[in-house]
């Protein structure tokens, strides 16, 4: 992901001590080129969303980043999954009938790892399981796909949701280095409290505020103080945002887009990253 202006120096300093991996300069030649692809949940308009065929087809779609979502389930185990109830994506009502919640977070590992999150989508995927964290980050550890992790808004998880994030990335230190020497890892949310809460916890790596509204210039001075992207809806995105967001000094990723047109549309604007269901779309693999 391309750096904000704020990092630069700092990315700098860390390649003349040696600390930035030599093979960084192919990446990030690579995302001089145009908007860095980031593929919504995974490659998710082909392969059910944020499960690991969907990681590992983004993957081998070149995608430059996988977009995920982060919650806990009862027990504490971080798993990818978007929605705050599981009904739209899983078997959960047929496995647990009667259950007064289907919260995530009701829920511990144990149970949800028998879940199907495949069928919905299509026969093929029959049986596809949830994935934790931990498990998507082994699954693009080693590749040239980095990580964009969305904290769960859902409002049963309060902050706590990106303190657990923090020290769940805290506890892959070889990971979390080789990614930022790479510049494929950063972390957004929609909840300013918890994205400033996860960048006090973890200030090297790099944050980002969702918005589904355009931001106001105000909001946009004060996130500028500390935050390295804004990514809006592309819909309420135009030249003068772009333009105002990088003057600031952070870079900006839209979402989520999907329509050729508009695909066009954002990248002659100069916005730094594209997430979208169809990276196949922009990668043309």
């Amino acid at each position: 992901m391309k750096l904000s202006s704020k990092r630069r120096a700092g990315a700098v300093v860390a390649v003349l001590s040696g600390l930035a991996l030599a093979v960084t300069s192919t990446t990030a030649q690579a995302a001089t080129d145009g908007p860095d692809v980031i593929a919504h949940r995974g490659s998710s308009g082909m392969a059910p969303e944020n499960t690991a065929a969907a990681i590992d087809l983004a993957v081998r779609q070149r995608a430059d980043y996988v977009e995920i979502d982060v919650q806990r389930t009862k027990d504490g185990e971080l798993v990818n999954f978007h929605d705050c109830t599981m009904e739209r994506t899983t078997d959960i009502e047929d496995l647990y009938p009667g259950r007064p919640s289907y919260r995530v977070s009701d829920f511990t590992w144990k149970e949800l790892r028998r879940l199907d999150a495949g069928s919905w989508f299509h026969d093929d995927y029959a049986g596809e399981p949830l994935i934790t964290l931990d498990t998507v980050i082994r699954h693009i550890q080693h590749t040239r796909t980095g990580l964009l992790a969305e904290i769960s808004p859902c409002s049963q998880y309060g902050t706590t949701i990106a303190t657990d994030l923090a020290n769940a990335l805290r506890d892959e230190p070889d990971y979390v280095r080789k990614a930022l020497a790479r510049e494929q890892l950063a972390v957004q949310s929609f909840e300013t409290d918890d994205a400033r809460t996860f960048h006090t916890s973890q200030p090297d790596i790099p944050i980002g505020i969702l918005d589904a509204d355009r931001p106001t210039d105000s909001e946009l001075v004060e996130l500028g103080q500390w935050a390295d992207q804004i990514n809006p809806q592309h819909t309420v995105t135009d030249q003068a945002l772009v333009d105002r967001v990088h003057r600031l000094g952070m870079t900006i990723n839209v979402w989520t887009v999907d329509e050729p047109g508009a695909i066009r549309k954002m990248a002659a604007l100069g916005v730094d990253g594209i997430i979208t269901d169809y990276p196949q779309t922009l990668t043309r693999r």
